[in-house]
């Protein structure tokens, strides 16, 4: 006995040592094997980062996984991602390991984990999936060493992507789970499915379904020799409408044929709310209901390059109604008959009638009715609608979750006829539109605009493809507007992705751009209580204008008044066109600071950073109102707050904007040319002139007069460039030139040629004394440099040069006044009026010593002045110039002169 179980127990110990053993046994081998064979039945690059091979995972089956797979096209969709697997697990017998890898090996379970499969068909009928060879034996003639023998099969967590050029379609599956288990070994058999999944699907660029939940619980039978797949039992969801479906789906080489029939299982007027998406519908098991909803129809007949399935499909309802328990009102006298028919099988052929859609809530009645026809093609749009509806009570009868609320009375009887190219290529004319429309007492409320929008009235009449506005009334915040005007493609905007095209002309007695600023938002994720995360808008603290994209409008404005930050303009007047993000400005005049401004020019949001360019024309602007209200004023003409007068300006500039629509100062390029109209200055309101008052004592800044001073500037990358500007100013000729900066500092240059008369009769005499006569057209030269900033300026007189300039101005004087001396001598000699041999004296005009034949010797002595004169000059220049800017100040004394 003893024997007996040392043998059991060492077969038992075999047995466990081989099952470990045996995956690094095989899992080389079969990491090969897979790849290659895989290769060689795909013409795809496949490949996968690690294959794991177990044998206690599913024992006593095998268990094999393959991790990160990824199949990857080649042309004609060269690069093109066909499909990626987190994970691929296979489970097979243990004895498939042990078979050669000539045999083939049977596959029974197949699980695809975390997938995503990208499948296309372009435009000229070619599938990126089609990627198997055709050969499937190997040379010798034997069968590849895989094959499927299913017993079960899982997709989880995936999703599928199909886009079909051809036919215009594109569908998305998402958060898929599929699961099935038969016996594919079997002819015929029966295969059990689940399958859930949110289902998105586009048709020719219209959405017909987006995210729609879709559950399919159900039995086929399969007759694999034949490929016909045939319902059983079934139960279908789509959203939470319950479906039945009979009949069944044949694969033939060339087409796919098909007799399907469906219908709810029950005529609960609760089906028609189970089609709205649950996110809409809420919890509609609570809902009281009356009345019937009935979906059936069949889809029968040959699928293939040409064809489509016939269809014919009925939806109706008569006198129904529902009220949610937690909601006041509730939505009666529903009825509904709707038919999806196509006859022929041609896809083009299918259309839609809507031959009756009704409901009332309290009082007010709304009715549809119409048809859609070419679908697939030119589709054409055949619509009437007739009804008042108060807003308010769609959310008190309906669970709607919205950001905002609605109220106000619609009322509306129009009827519309159309096709869609005519709509895409803005053909109007072929648009029959005819009936009116009103909506009264609109409120409109939402976190994207900061203050509630009132429209107490708005008149629409429907003619053709135009509709036309001839009175709309509007309010928000502290703006009122007053509006009358066109839209030439309302139905374009409603049906299509065009922008909203119209014409208007708006009165408003006071517009706030404030109004329309909203609070910019960022998202935010974050973990809740429950280890969830969620992602939360939060406001950034900053405001910002956009210039809505889907507008190309033109607008006639008439403002009484208009305010846009701190400021206030009075009877603002021109046209405002909205087109491609962008506000241009044309012939736009207003009253502000006392004066007038004109401008044309553009304003873009389009990119991230919005730009502008304007022309402005000031016209008789107070310019301390000007300066203290426009920082632009206050960086380009800092010294404009000491001024007291009025402006005349040409500006032209172009920059980047902030969110706000306020220019970013150090992006500003462009020029302006200014002149003022009338000035006075006061220094100590700026301490630059401030500074020049106290050091110039010659000069008193309260008296001066700087009307009819024109200037140029150009400005670019933050510097502010002052043309060389000469002017007068009570016979002191000033030259200013230089530059500064947005960030206030400057470095200017000032000349000022002052006449001898402004320096006092003391400096007066001593220039005369010099001079040797009266200094009465003598000026004197101060250049000065200025630097620092407006606020902490830094003066600087350029002495030396100054001293240079008056000493050549009192030289060549002396020198001229030599010359007069020796020409007067010379001519009393000449004249018999001196006597030539009596010495000359350059101080006396009747003594000089000359030869009276060559007259050379005192011309030589005139020409030159000995050192020590030019000294004492050059000392008396230094005196006189320390004077003028000596540090206390001292009034002109011009009442004495020599």
């Amino acid at each position: 006995m003893k024997k007996a179980l040392k043998i059991v127990g060492f077969i038992i110990l075999t047995i466990i040592i081989l099952l470990i053993v045996a995956p690094f046994v095989f899992e080389s081998q079969l990491k090969d094997l897979v790849k290659k064979t895989m290769n060689d039945n795909l013409n795809a690059q496949v490949d996968f980062e690690d294959i794991d091979l177990s044998m206690f995972r599913s024992f006593p089956q095998a268990t094999l996984v393959i991790e990160n797979l990824s199949i990857i096209n080649n042309a004609p969709f060269e690069g093109d991602t066909l499909a990626l697997g987190e994970e691929v697990t296979l489970e097979m017998s243990v004895k498939e390991l042990f078979k050669s890898s000539d045999e083939p090996k049977k596959i029974d379970q197949l699980k695809l984990n975390n997938a995503y499969v990208n499948i296309k068909v372009d435009s000229l009928g070619n599938a990126n999936y089609d990627i198997a060879i055709e050969d499937t034996t190997t040379s010798t003639g034997e069968s590849k060493p895989f094959s499927l023998d299913l017993k079960h099969y899982e997709i989880n967590n995936s999703r599928v992507k199909y886009e079909d050029k051809t036919s215009k379609v594109s569908l998305d599956v998402e958060n898929l789970n599929h699961e099935g288990t038969g016996d594919f070994s079997l002819d015929q058999s029966e295969l059990d499915t689940y399958s859930e999944a949110l289902v998105s699907l586009d048709y020719d660029g219209v959405n017909y379904l987006n995210q729609n939940s879709v559950i399919l619980d159900a039995v086929f039978q399969m007759d694999l020799e034949n490929m016909k797949y045939t319902f059983l039992e079934n139960e279908a969801k789509i959203n939470q409408l319950p479906l039945t479906f009979d009949g069944y789906v044949q694969v033939n080489d060339y087409n796919t044929e098909m007799d399907l029939s469906f219908k709810t299982p029950s005529s609960d007027f609760k089906n028609f709310l189970a089609v709205i998406p649950e996110i809409y519908a809420k919890n509609i098991e609570n809902v009281d209901t009356n009345g019937d909803f009935v979906v059936n129809g069949r889809i029968f007949g040959k699928a293939d390059d040409i064809y489509i399935p016939k269809m014919d499909i009925k939806i109706t309802s008569e006198n129904a109604s529902f009220k949610y328990p937690e909601l006041p009102k509730s939505v009666q006298d529903i009825n509904l008959d709707m038919e999806v028919l196509n006859d022929t099988g041609i896809a083009e052929e299918t259309y839609i009638n809507i031959n009756n859609a009704t409901f009332r809530i309290d009082e007010d009645r709304f009715t549809a009715n119409g048809n859609i026809s070419n679908i697939t093609e030119n589709m054409l749009i055949d619509l009437a609608l007739k009804g008042t509806v108060n807003l308010a009570n769609i959310s008190q009868a309906y669970p709607l979750e919205m950001e905002q609320n609605l109220n106000g009375i619609l009322t509306a009887d129009v009827k519309t006829s159309f096709d869609m190219n005519s709509i895409e290529k803005e053909q109007y004319q072929n648009v029959k539109s005819s009936g009116t429309a009103s909506i009264k007492n609109f409120k409109y409320s939402s976190p994207e605009i900061p203050n509630e929008v009132k429209i107490s009235n708005a008149d629409m009449s429907f003619n053709q493809g135009n509709v036309s506005v001839p009175n709309l009334k509007m309010t928000t915040g502290k703006t009122d507007l007053t509006a009358s005007g066109s839209l030439q493609n309302l139905i374009g905007f409603l049906f299509t992705d065009q922008l909203l095209k119209g014409k208007f002309n708006v009165q408003s007695d006071t517009f706030s751009v404030n109004d329309f600023m909203v609070a910019e938002t960022e998202e935010i994720t974050t973990t809740g209580e429950d280890g969830k995360e969620k992602t939360v808008a939060k406001t950034t603290g900053k405001e910002a204008v956009k210039v809505p994209s889907f507008l190309d409008m033109e607008l006639s404005f008439n403002a009484n008044t208009v305010l846009y930050d701190n400021l206030e303009l009075k009877n603002a007047k021109g046209v405002l066109i909205i087109r491609d993000e962008t506000a241009r400005l044309q012939d736009i005049s207003t009253n502000i600071f006392n004066g007038s401004i004109g401008l044309n020019g553009l304003v873009s949001t389009k990119n991230p950073t919005p730009v502008f360019e304007m022309d402005l024309n000031l016209n008789s602007l107070d310019i301390s109102s000007s300066f203290n209200g426009l920082e632009l004023m206050q960086n380009l003409a800092p010294l404009a707050r000491a001024v007291e007068g009025k402006l005349q300006s040409t500006i032209n500039l172009k920059g980047n904007l902030n969110e706000d629509l306020t220019p970013q100062l150090s992006s500003l390029v462009g020029n302006a040319l200014a002149e003022l109209l009338t000035a006075e200055i006061n220094p100590e309101k700026a301490a630059l002139l401030s500074q020049l008052d106290s050091q110039l004592n010659f000069i008193n800044f309260e008296d001066i007069d700087l009307s009819k001073l024109k200037t140029k500037l150009t400005f670019n990358d933050g510097m502010v460039q002052i043309a060389p500007m000469n002017f007068n100013i009570k016979g002191i000729d000033f030259q200013v030139s230089g530059s500064h900066g947005f960030d206030m500092n400057m470095n200017y240059n000032l000349k000022l040629d002052v006449p001898a008369k402004y320096l006092g009769s003391q400096v007066s005499s001593t220039l005369g004394k010099l001079s040797g006569e009266s200094i009465e057209n003598t000026t004197v030269e101060l250049p000065i440099g200025i630097t620092g900033t407006f606020q902490s300026p830094q003066i600087k007189l350029d002495m030396q040069q100054a001293v240079n300039n008056l000493t050549q101005k009192v030289v060549a004087q002396q020198k001229k006044n030599l010359e007069n001396k020796a020409v007067d001598a010379i001519n009393d000699i000449l004249q018999g009026k001196r006597d030539p041999n009596k010495p000359f004296n350059k101080n006396d005009s009747t003594s000089v010593k000359t030869d009276s034949t060559t007259a050379k010797a005192p011309v030589t002595k005139r020409d030159s002045i000995n050192q020590s004169q030019q000294k004492q000059v050059q000392d008396a220049a230094k005196n006189i110039l320390g004077g003028i800017l000596k540090n206390t100040k001292k009034k002109t004394d011009t009442t004495k002169q020599n």
